[in-house]
């Protein structure tokens, strides 16, 4: 079975106001070896500013990885999050991203369903998730790049949703981007929903909630951007940790998502002995 190994998804930096190259060179002192940043399409006024730690894709590639290497990180993901069932919107995002990812030796781009538009029927929506999925397979195939499909919307909020969407295209380059923290909030057997994927699994989003947040929000949302530091909340991570090493076949990271640098480093702390 494969190993398992702990990074940080860099939104842990978005409450600090500060660059990618910060959040990279932060996660390199805390003790990180892996780390997943985030593109974006076009060009977006509060990263480049300096006060945002997501990277336009219109920028050359080698910004993030020179970054990277520069901390000693390998980069484990990227964050390209959009609505596959909006071809419009996620369409040529996702194919860049994947251009991106390969050039710069990325093994997996995570993404997911995103909110549908209001207008659409759950039919429309399939064949237009579909849609959108095929292109993007086409062009992760050749350059051997995963996409990792992840529970955070309205159709992937269930087991039997998430496998609706991985089941649309059949592609080598499809695999699952669990997130527990989601899978969770969806009032969902994270175990369960694990053990079910696991043999599928390409990447893992190791988020926490806590009970505070649990109570407010767990059966009534798909999802949250971050959550608390690992080892704090209600997961059972010796429990999950388990799972993948006995079940997944292939090396995983596990991309921590938190919401400030200090869960960042108390999370590695927790994480980092169990595996």
């Amino acid at each position: 079975m494969g190993k398992i190994a702990i990074g940080i998804n860099t939104e842990y930096s978005r409450s600090s106001d500060k660059p990618f190259e910060w959040a990279v060179e932060h996660a390199g002192k805390m003790g990180y070896k892996y780390i997943e940043p985030m593109v974006h399409f076009g060009r977006e006024l509060m990263s480049e500013a300096g006060y945002f730690h997501t990277v336009s894709m219109f920028d050359d590639p080698w910004r993030i990885k020179d970054a990277c290497d520069k901390a000693g990180l390998t980069i484990s993901g990227l964050q390209a999050h959009g609505p596959l069932g909006r071809p419009e919107v996620h369409g040529e995002y996702i194919k860049m991203a994947i251009r991106v990812a390969a050039e710069i030796g990325v093994p997996v781009v995570n993404t997911d369903e995103g909110i549908k538009a209001k207008w659409t029927t759950k039919a429309e929506d399939m064949t237009l998730i579909k849609y959108t999925l095929q292109e993007a397979a086409f062009v992760a195939e050749r350059r051997g790049v995963k996409i990792g499909l992840e529970p955070h919307a309205q159709y992937s909020k269930t087991p039997d949703g998430l496998d609706e969407i991985y089941d649309l295209v059949k592609s080598p380059a499809i695999g699952i981007n669990l997130d527990t923290g989601n899978a969770y909030l969806c009032g969902e057997d994270v175990y369960a929903w694990l053990d079910r994927v696991a043999s599928r699994l390409v990447h893992l989003h190791a988020k926490d909630i806590s009970a505070d947040h649990s109570k407010s929000e767990r059966g009534k949302v798909t999802g949250t951007p971050v959550g608390c530091a690992c080892g704090e909340g209600e997961l059972d991570w010796k429990r999950i940790i388990g799972i993948v090493q006995e079940k997944t076949p292939r090396d995983i990271v596990f991309s921590v998502e938190c919401g400030t640098p200090d869960q960042a480093k108390r999370s590695l702390d927790y994480l980092g002995p169990l595996v």
